[in-house]
C-alpha cells in the first residue's frame, strides 16, 4: 500500500469535500454569515429567486436546525466526512464486486472518463429509482449529472438496508448536501478514483489509513492546544501499526484459545504470539487452576472500547474465524456468528464508527457472499449524547398507545416497559441514565454504569437492546423512543464484562485536557487523571472478565514517571502483565515522535508470574521493529528480551517497570538503600543569571576552593558525562552564601533554595537530576558546593552503604 500517496490524497481531499458540501449549502440559501429565507409555492420552494422541488424546504429547515445546534462550519466538516465515507465505501466495494447489479458506480472498467454506471443505467433495479425518469434523462444526451446523482442517491439507498449505519436513507438533509459536478474531471469522485491505485483498494485496512490521513490536518491544528469536546476525535486518533495489532489480538484473544488448546492448529498462524515465560510450579497451579477445560466460540466476546476505524476488530475477526473454522464450523455460516455474537466496540466519533461497522462487514462480504441479506446486526457504535431528551417525555412514550401505534416496531420494549412499570421508579432511573450521557462525546467509555440501574432494569429489556428494529438507524435523527433506545445499546455495552478488551486508546496529557474532562477525571480516575489513556487502560480493567485479557498500546510514560504509581502497581498486584514490548524511541510512524509501548495481561493476580519484556531501544527504524519482534519470539535467548517477575518492581522506587536490570540489580533494592534516598539535593538560586558564572568570567582573584572569597566551583549537572568532569560553574557564596539567603521577591517570598548548606564542599559523587541519557556517576573533589540539578552522595555515605 501507497501510505505517502494516501497520506497527500486525504488532507486534499477534506478540503474539497468541505468546499463541495459548502457550494452545495450556498446553492439552496445557507451560508456561513447569511441565509436566505424560503418561500413555499405549492409544490414549488423559491429560494434566492430559484426554483426548487417543495421537499427541499422541509430538508433544508432539518439541515438549518442542525446548524443552529451545532454551528455552521461543524456541520460542513460532517457533511464532507460523510460524503467522502461513503464514496470511499462505494469505490471499495465496487473494485471487489460486491455491488448486486455488478458496475461501477464511480469509474469504469475500461478507464472511460463517465462511470460504468451511466452506460446501464436503463437496466439497473435500485430501491426509489423512477426507471421512467431514468430512461427520459438517459435519452436527452444532455442530462447525465442529473441522472448520475439520481443513480448515486438511489445507490446510497440500496445500500441501507445491509449498512444503515453508514447509508441512512437519502431522503433528509443529507441529500442536499451531495456535491455537484461530479462527473467533472476535478470532481472529488474523480480525484478519489485517479489518486489513489486501485491496488492499494484491495486491504480494508485502507480505510484506517484514509481516516488517520483525512484529519491529520484537523489534528495538526489542534494538538498542543486545550482540546474541544468535538476535536477529541482528531487530536487523540492515531493508527495502530499493524504488527502491533496482531501482537496484540494474538496474545489475548489467540492466548485465551490456546490456555485451553494447547496443541491449536492456529498456534502456527500467529507469528507475533509469545509464549508464556518458564513458570514455577505455584504459578502453573494457579493457571490450570483459572484455564477452562472447554471453551465455546460462540460466548468469546472480545471489546475494542475506543475502536476508531476497526483495525484491531478486524484482526480479531480473521482469528475468530480460524477458531470456528477449527471447532467445524461451516464458511458461510460464521461472519454472523462474529458480528453478532463476538465482537463489540465503541467510539465517540461517529465518522470512526461507521468506518469500523463497514470495515467489519467487508471482511464477512469476503467469506459470505450473502452477508447483507442475513439481517445482520453489528455490536459497533459511536457512543450518542443524550441531550435533548426528558425523562418524563420518554417514559410516556415508552407506555403510550399512541406511541405503540405510530411505532408498531417498537410495541415489544413498550410492552417491556409497561410490564416493569409497577415495581420499578421507571421515571427516577429513566433520568439517571439520561444524565449519564449527557456529555459521552466528550467521556466516552470512561462512563460506567450505575450498578443498581443495570439490575434493575436493564436485564428486562435485554431482547430489545440486543435485537433493535432493523429500520432504526443510529445515526440518524432519532425520535424520543429511538434515541433512548440508543443510550440503553450502548449502557449494555459498558456494563458489560467481556473475555477480551483491547485497545490503543486516545493520549491526552492533562495539560490539554478541557475543563469537563479535568474534572470528570478528577472525580472519577483520581489517580489515573494525568492522561487519558492511564484513565480508559484502567477502565478496561472493569471491563474485562475476571481471569480475562488485556492488550494495550499506550504512551510508555507510565513505567517509570511519578505520576502513575497507581497505574504501575494495579499491574504488580492486581492484574498479571503477560508480556511488554517498548520500540525504539522514535521508532513509530515514519519516524514520527511518539514514543510508545504494547503489552497484553490477564486480569487476575497471579503471584510470581514471569513476564516477557522485549526493548527494541538499540534499534532504530520503524520498520525494523517488527522483524525485532520476531527474532526475538523465535529466539528467547536474544539480548533484547528479558524474563521478570513483576513483583521485584515493588522494591523500586516507586515501583518503576525497569526491565532491563540485571536480575542480582534488582535483588539488591530489596536488601539496599537506593541512592537516591542517600542522596542529598543542593543550592536552587532563584536566579542563575545573578548567582552563577562560568569559571572564566570571573576575576580568579576572587575565587578559590577554600573559602574566604566571592565565588566557588558547583556542580549543576550538565551534558552526558562520565566519570569525572562538568566544571563549569562557579557561584556566589560570599559571606557563607548571604546574598543567596537572603534572595527575596517584591512579596517577601523566598526565592532562592539553600537546601543542605551543611554538606557543602564535602568530596563525593554526583549525576544528572534530569537526563534523557543513560544514568553516569561523576566523582566531584573536595571544595564543590553542588546544584539541585546535580545530587549528591558523599565518600562516607558510600562507605556505609
Amino acid at each position: 500500500m501507497n501510505r505517502s500517496k494516501l497520506k497527500t490524497y486525504a488532507p486534499n481531499a477534506r478540503r474539497d469535500f468541505i468546499n463541495a458540501v459548502s457550494a452545495r449549502a450556498a446553492k439552496v440559501g445557507i451560508g456561513e454569515k447569511k441565509i436566505e429565507p424560503v418561500h413555499v409555492q405549492g409544490e414549488v420552494a423559491i429560494i434566492a429567486g430559484q426554483a426548487h422541488p417543495k421537499r427541499v424546504a422541509e430538508q433544508r429547515a432539518k439541515l438549518e436546525a442542525r446548524i443552529g445546534l451545532r454551528g455552521y462550519e461543524q456541520v460542513m466538516e460532517e457533511a464532507a466526512y460523510t460524503w467522502f465515507n461513503r464514496f470511499a465505501a462505494i469505490r471499495y466495494m465496487e473494485l471487489h464486486g460486491y455491488l448486486d447489479h455488478g458496475y461501477r458506480v464511480l469509474s469504469h472498467p475500461q478507464g472511460k472518463a463517465t462511470p460504468e454506471i451511466l452506460e446501464h443505467a436503463q437496466h439497473l433495479d435500485l430501491p426509489g429509482l423512477d426507471a421512467a425518469k431514468v430512461l427520459e434523462l438517459k435519452l436527452d444526451g444532455t442530462k447525465d449529472a442529473d441522472l448520475y446523482r439520481m443513480l448515486l442517491l438511489a445507490q446510497c439507498n440500496a445500500l441501507y438496508e445491509a449498512m444503515p449505519f453508514l447509508f441512512e436513507r437519502i431522503d433528509n438533509e443529507t441529500e442536499l448536501l451531495l456535491p455537484d459536478n461530479l462527473l467533472h474531471s476535478d470532481s472529488v469522485i474523480n480525484k478519489m478514483v485517479n489518486e489513489i491505485d486501485e491496488s492499494d483498494w484491495q486491504e480494508i485496512e485502507i480505510i484506517g489509513w484514509l481516516y488517520q490521513f483525512y484529519i491529520s490536518e484537523k489534528k495538526d491544528q489542534v494538538i498542543g492546544k486545550v482540546v474541544k469536546s468535538e476535536d477529541i476525535p482528531a487530536a487523540t486518533q492515531l493508527f495502530t501499526p499493524n504488527w502491533i495489532v496482531k501482537y496484540m489480538v494474538q496474545n489475548t484473544l489467540g492466548a485465551k484459545w490456546l490456555a485451553t488448546y494447547p496443541q491449536s492448529g492456529i498456534r502456527a498462524k500467529m507469528e507475533y504470539y509469545i509464549e508464556p515465560a518458564e513458570q514455577t510450579p505455584e504459578v502453573n497451579a494457579k493457571l490450570a487452576e483459572i484455564t477452562p477445560s472447554e471453551l465455546n466460540p460462540e460466548v468469546i466476546t472480545f471489546l475494542d472500547p475506543a475502536c476508531g476505524s476497526g483495525h484491531i476488530l478486524v484482526e480479531a475477526y480473521e482469528l475468530l474465524k480460524e477458531i470456528y473454522l477449527e471447532r467445524g464450523y461451516v464458511l458461510r455460516d460464521i461472519p454472523k456468528l462474529i458480528l453478532e455474537k463476538n465482537l463489540f466496540g465503541l467510539d465517540i466519533d461517529d465518522r470512526a464508527a461507521q468506518l469500523a461497522c463497514f470495515a467489519l462487514l467487508m471482511k464477512a462480504r469476503a467469506d459470505d457472499r450473502r452477508i447483507f441479506s442475513r439481517q445482520t446486526e453489528l455490536a459497533v457504535m459511536a457512543i450518542q449524547e443524550s441531550n435533548g431528551l426528558d425523562s418524563q417525555e420518554v417514559c410516556t412514550m415508552m407506555i403510550s398507545d399512541q406511541a405503540s401505534m405510530e411505532n408498531p416496531n417498537n410495541n415489544l420494549f413498550i410492552n417491556s416497559a409497561t410490564r416493569i412499570i409497577n415495581d420499578t421508579d421507571i421515571a427516577v432511573w429513566v433520568s439517571r441514565i439520561i444524565d449519564k450521557f449527557s456529555n459521552a462525546k466528550t467521556f466516552g467509555s470512561l462512563i460506567e454504569p450505575d450498578e443498581d440501574n443495570v439490575a434493575n432494569f436493564m436485564k428486562k429489556v435485554d431482547a430489545e437492546i440486543k435485537a433493535p428494529d432493523r429500520n432504526l438507524s443510529q445515526y440518524a435523527m432519532l425520535s424520543v423512543i429511538e434515541k433512548f433506545r440508543q443510550l440503553l445499546r450502548q449502557l449494555g455495552i459498558i456494563s458489560g464484562r467481556f473475555d477480551c478488551v483491547v485497545a490503543n486508546p486516545p493520549y491526552m496529557g492533562r495539560q490539554f485536557q478541557n475543563d469537563s474532562i479535568r474534572d470528570f477525571l478528577s472525580l472519577a480516575y483520581s489517580e489515573y487523571k494525568y492522561d487519558i489513556y492511564s484513565a480508559i487502560s484502567t477502565r478496561m480493567i472493569g471491563l474485562c472478565k475476571d481471569d480475562g485479557y488485556l492488550g494495550f498500546m499506550t504512551p510508555f510514560t507510565w513505567m517509570s514517571k511519578s505520576s502513575y504509581v497507581s497505574f504501575r502497581k494495579r499491574f504488580i498486584n492486581d492484574v498479571a502483565l503477560l508480556s511488554l514490548i517498548q520500540p525504539e524511541y522514535h521508532a513509530f510512524f515514519d519516524n514520527a515522535f511518539v514514543p510508545i509501548c504494547t503489552f497484553t495481561a490477564r486480569n487476575t493476580s497471579i503471584p510470581g508470574f514471569c513476564a516477557t519484556f522485549f526493548d527494541l531501544g538499540q534499534f532504530s527504524g520503524a520498520d525494523i521493529q517488527s522483524v525485532k519482534v520476531l527474532e526475538g519470539i523465535s529466539d528467547r535467548k536474544s539480548k533484547w528480551v528479558y524474563h521478570v517477575q513483576i513483583e521485584r518492581f515493588s522494591a523500586i522506587p516507586s515501583a518503576q517497570f525497569a526491565f532491563s536490570l540485571p536480575s542480582r540489580l534488582l535483588e539488591a533494592f530489596k536488601t539496599r538503600e537506593p541512592i537516591g534516598q542517600m542522596a542529598k539535593k543542593g543550592i536552587t538560586t532563584g536566579d542563575n543569571t545573578i548567582f552563577m558564572r562560568l569559571w572564566f568570567e570571573v576575576n580568579m582573584s576572587k575565587f578559590s576552593y577554600f573559602g574566604g572569597v566571592k565565588w566557588y566551583p558547583i556542580t549543576k549537572g550538565g551534558q552526558f558525562r562520565r566519570w569525572y568532569g562538568n566544571f563549569e560553574y562557579v557561584i556566589d557564596w560570599e559571606d557563607n552564601g548571604m546574598r543567596i539567603k537572603n534572595f527575596y521577591d517584591g512579596y517577601g517570598k523566598l526565592k532562592s533554595s539553600p537546601r543542605n548548606i551543611d554538606y557543602l564542599f564535602r568530596e563525593g559523587i554526583t549525576w544528572n537530576d534530569v537526563t534523557v541519557s543513560d544514568f553516569t556517576a561523576r566523582y566531584v573533589p573536595k571544595g564543590h558546593a553542588f546544584s539541585a540539578a546535580g545530587p549528591m552522595i558523599f565518600t562516607n555515605e558510600i562507605d556505609k552503604y
